[in-house]
């Protein structure tokens, strides 16, 4: 028995150990706000946190969660949260959208350790999140707007 809180829930998994953490979340959980994309952890659609950290759950165990803390978009919150959700809305970010819960995650994860990025750090920390849109620079743009907001 696996036992982690998502969204500030307490759960218990009892199945295959070597079940990703995606499939958990999306398919007993019914939280599909984190996306499918690749499965070997290179285009970022599937970013949650895991303890604080943006982490590609297509490729994390639930083995490796036991006494984890998960936050998914659907449970994220926090001023870091609602900087990058008003940013996003605010420059028209996503076109097709289905990448941004994941570019938001990683976002927010950024912002947490880091409020004031510079183009490198946004780089830095936004590499292996794939937009096919290649909204890019509207991300960079958004991410440099949530920074101003929490900046005040």
């Amino acid at each position: 028995m696996i036992k982690l809180t998502v969204n500030g829930n307490a759960v218990e998994f009892d199945g295959d150990p070597s079940m990703p953490l995606l499939w958990f979340l999306r398919d007993e959980r019914g939280l599909t706000g984190t996306k499918f994309g690749c499965g070997v952890a290179q285009c970022g659609a599937c970013t949650v946190h895991v303890n604080g950290e943006p982490r590609r759950s297509c490729v994390s165990p639930m083995s490796a969660l036991e006494g984890g803390d998960v936050v998914t978009i659907e449970g994220a919150t926090g001023k870091e949260v609602d900087a990058v959700r008003a940013a996003w809305v605010s420059l028209d970010v996503p076109q097709c959208g289905y990448c941004q819960s994941g570019q938001i995650m990683s976002a927010v994860g950024l912002l947490g350790a880091n409020p004031k990025p510079s183009d490198e750090d946004i780089d830095l920390a936004m590499t292996g999140n794939v937009c096919r849109c290649c909204t890019y620079h509207r991300i960079r743009a958004a991410i440099h707007d949530a920074a101003g907001r929490l900046e005040g």
